[in-house]
């Protein structure tokens, strides 16, 4: 621990229940007006989300990056890179952050180093065979003069998942050839990281988001897959959907983390980690997470599912049962970095706001974690018309697929992009923002009753406050009109009753008590409420 970093807090639950704030760290504030954001822009906005009501933050790498993934690709696991600032301003970012009572957990990426991380330079240099190379998953080639690559594996970010180097042999890499799989086989590559754990675990930090947690371990001898495994546009999720993968979901992957797991218990204040992982099961999800592995796992089926009630509540009874069998706490996310907003997803427009808006109230009223990705709580649709020249996403080369759209910078303030993302008078933005985007910044919605960010404070705060919404308990539904969800949560004799209406018409709701936050304005019709289409409203009785 540093000596200027406050101790966490000593709530070792606190992840139970948290709604975490994602923060895209080039795309969340710019302190220095250089058009990418940084760490003393996030420090500058801590009081922005403490008022949000969110009670940690994941930051997107920070560490030292030749940035041809976003930071996806690091090349120093323990020093922050220079466009984003240095260790001086983490640990000034960290220390407010925990004097405001927020939590930092940050994204380690294990699966693959940069290809400018010295690891793989001394890798190149070395040769065939060597122990330096042992470190990766180098192999050589088939054909006859090893000219076609080790297997049939092909890159998540599309085109083959190996690249040849100057002696001949290939390099495996599941995302771009920038980004370099490590052998976790290897006793060097364990220790190395477990070492990365403890220098941020000592600089403060309360918890690591595990990228491609799924990923690290690779079936012995490398085998064929068998079938076009990433053909353009398949998802992770689909494909693990085929069946298990060689290079995704091994058994021993779980040894990894078994390890892991004492490190962060020898950690005051709850220290945690939660797994992107993807399996083909939610039994094989299910297996990152207990006390001897991982904290939580992401559960994407949310995200994934469709505007139907019979969807959501197929996908939050799935994700409950599998989370009681494991004693751990669901998670709920309806956006994140990787994924179209949940607005353009919902329709777009008027459409797609309403119906953002009622899954708002809907996942936040559920048991568990919740994950908020910046901008949600604004209401930001995807961005789907940057220029093709401005995009940056590695696999839009690749597969004319981009991310980019999800990572425009937030807006602020102010009538002109940026919209107060930099600093007075700054007009740099590494992705342009709209021009519809004037109507959507902080300061435009911040105070106004109705807009989506007052909607989100209102939610947070009585999450916080609500007896009915503490801990991770379970939840009974409640009997309702097709198209109609609805159910209640309870503690001694406060209930709360969370009522969604998907059903194409509005329907009028009774018997649940008073209304104390709607996602649109309700009416009064006898002794209920009608509730709008695509809405969502909480009732309570105590």
């Amino acid at each position: 621990m540093t000596a200027s970093t406050p101790t966490p807090t000593t709530d070792d639950d606190w992840w139970r229940s948290a709604v975490v704030y994602q923060v895209y760290v080039r795309s969340f504030a710019d302190a220095n007006g250089d058009g990418v954001g940084d760490l003393q822009g996030i420090r500058q906005r801590l009081p922005y989300l403490r008022d949000l009501g969110v009670d940690a933050l994941w930051l997107t790498p920070f560490y030292t990056s030749p940035q041809v993934d976003a930071g996806y690709d690091v090349a120093d696991y323990r020093d922050v890179d220079p466009l984003f600032g240095d260790l001086a301003d983490f640990d000034a970012m960290i220390r407010d952050a925990h004097a405001l009572g927020l939590r930092i957990i940050v994204d380690l990426v294990p699966n693959h180093t940069s290809a400018q991380h010295p690891w793989f330079q001394a890798a190149l240099a070395a040769g065939p065979g060597s122990p330096e190379r042992a470190r990766y998953l180098f192999a050589d080639g088939r054909g006859e003069a090893g000219e076609l690559p080790p297997n049939d594996w092909e890159s998540i970010f599309g085109g083959p998942a190996w690249t040849r180097v100057a002696d001949g042999q290939w390099y495996v890499h599941l995302f771009d050839p920038a980004q370099p799989d490590l052998n976790w086989r290897h006793p060097e590559v364990r220790a190395e990281f477990e070492d990365i754990l403890r220098f941020w675990l000592d600089r403060g930090v309360d918890g690591f988001r595990i990228d491609v947690a799924h990923g690290m371990i690779k079936a012995e001898g490398l085998p064929d897959v068998g079938f076009n495994s990433m053909t353009t546009g398949q998802r992770q999720s689909e494909l693990l959907g085929k069946g298990r993968l060689p290079y995704f979901d091994q058994d021993e992957v779980h040894d990894i983390y078994r390890a892991w797991r004492p490190i962060l218990d020898s950690y005051p204040g709850g220290r945690m980690a939660v797994a992107e992982a993807w399996a083909e099961t939610p039994q094989r999800l299910a297996r990152y997470i207990g006390p001897d592995e991982l904290h939580q796992a992401f559960s994407f089926d949310f995200l994934d599912a469709t505007w139907s009630a019979d969807s959501f509540r197929k996908v939050i009874d799935t994700a409950l049962a599998e989370s009681t069998i494991v004693g751990a706490p669901t998670t709920w996310v309806l956006s994140n970095h990787d994924r179209q907003r949940h607005v353009t997803r919902y329709g777009d427009g008027e459409v797609g706001l309403r119906r953002a808006r009622a899954a708002a109230l809907l996942m936040l009223s559920l048991p568990g974690c919740a994950y908020v990705y910046q901008g949600e709580e604004l209401g930001l649709p995807e961005v789907l018309d940057l220029p093709d020249e401005l995009r940056q996403d590695p696999a839009f080369l690749r597969t004319g697929e981009s991310r980019d759209g999800c990572r425009v910078p937030i807006p602020w303030s102010g009538e002109l992009a940026p919209y107060g993302f930099g600093p007075e008078g700054s007009e740099l933005s590494w992705l342009p923002a709209p021009a519809t985007w004037r109507a959507l910044s902080v300061a435009a919605q911040a105070g106004v009753p109705g807009s989506t960010l007052e909607l989100y404070r209102t939610a947070l705060r009585i999450r916080h406050e609500h007896p009915a919404l503490a801990g991770v308990g379970g939840i009974t539904w409640l009997e309702t009109e097709p198209g109609v969800l609805a159910f209640r949560r309870a503690a001694g004799d406060a209930e709360l009753t969370c009522v969604v209406n998907l059903s194409g018409a509005e329907v009028t709701v009774a018997g649940y008590g008073r209304p104390i936050v709607a996602s649109a304005e309700l009416t009064e019709r006898g002794d209920g409420h009608v509730l709008p289409v695509d809405s969502a409203a909480w009732f309570e009785r105590r």
